[in-house]
């Protein structure tokens, strides 16, 4: 040390001080990421600003960023509800949702990083206990899961508009009854399977006899018509048309003429 310049010593202690004002200045925000900017002498979280971007991003030393993730993100959630009788449905479920960009500041500053845990999920508690107290655990096992999700993203979304938050879904993963209840609403939907098939043996067979009839009644009524246009004159000429071609065939036979009844040849043959 005694050897250096006496400028050496002044140059190098500069030289450490801005390495480190570099290094404390510059922030490096990741992908799907944004930094909320908070001024430890200027006011500090910054909310009339737009968050910090991806990249390399250059601060005064002595204010901090805190790193937000914006991109979509899942939630997973388990709940003890209550139906409308009040037994008691485990649901679970899953929420994607993400912080909206230009609020972070807001959020940051009103809800903290922990906002999934004070806001989201509370909230959807909140309404899977609201909209499930709607339904019998027939309709939660069968014909309203689809209904219920869309309610239960309907009700979380009123919750959560003002928050800051951006609800993008909401999905019922899975939906457990009490194990006596399943198996009673099981038995019942197969009665009303069997009784749904017993009645449509029931029409098909009704529909066929119908057809059955239709088509009687039409071979009754053609022949009705039939016998009501024949009489002795139009037998005797079909008779004689008969007699006629049979005559001119080549197989070997004896025409009796006037012999049959009402005047028709009768034919003999070996045919």
């Amino acid at each position: 040390m005694e050897k250096l310049p006496k400028i050496g010593i002044p140059v190098i202690f500069t030289i450490i001080v801005l390495f480190l004002i570099v290094s404390k200045s510059a922030i490096t925000v990741g992908s799907g990421e944004a930094g909320v900017l908070y001024k430890t002498f200027g006011g500090g979280v910054v909310t009339d600003e737009p968050p910090l971007g991806e990249g390399l991003n250059f601060v005064m030393p002595w204010n901090k960023v805190y790193i937000y993730e914006v991109r979509q993100q899942e939630a997973f959630e388990k709940m003890d509800v209550l139906s409308s009788n009040g037994l008691d449905i485990k649901l679970d479920a899953s929420v994607w949702f993400q912080p909206v960009f230009a609020d972070l500041g807001k959020l940051h500053q009103e809800k903290s990083e922990m906002y999934k845990e004070r806001i989201l999920l509370p909230a959807i508690r909140s309404a899977a206990r609201s909209v499930v107290g709607r339904y019998t655990p027939e309709q939660l096992y069968s014909s309203k899961r689809d209904a219920i999700q869309v309610e239960i993203y309907e009700e979380t979304k009123k919750i959560v508009s003002d928050q800051y938050i951006q609800l993008n879904e909401v999905l019922i993963r899975d939906v457990t009854l009490p194990p006596t209840i399943k198996e009673a609403i099981e038995r019942k939907l197969k009665q009303e399977q069997e009784s749904l098939e017993y009645e449509f043996r029931l029409v098909t067979a009704d529909k066929e006899a119908q057809k059955q009839r239709i088509e009687a009644q039409g071979k009754a009524d053609a022949n009705k018509i039939l016998s009501a246009s024949l009489n002795d004159r139009i037998l005797q000429d079909k008779g004689i048309e008969a007699t006629m071609m049979l005559a001119e065939s080549p197989n070997s036979k004896v025409i009796v003429i006037g012999s049959g009844k009402d005047g028709l040849p009768l034919i003999l043959g070996n045919q």
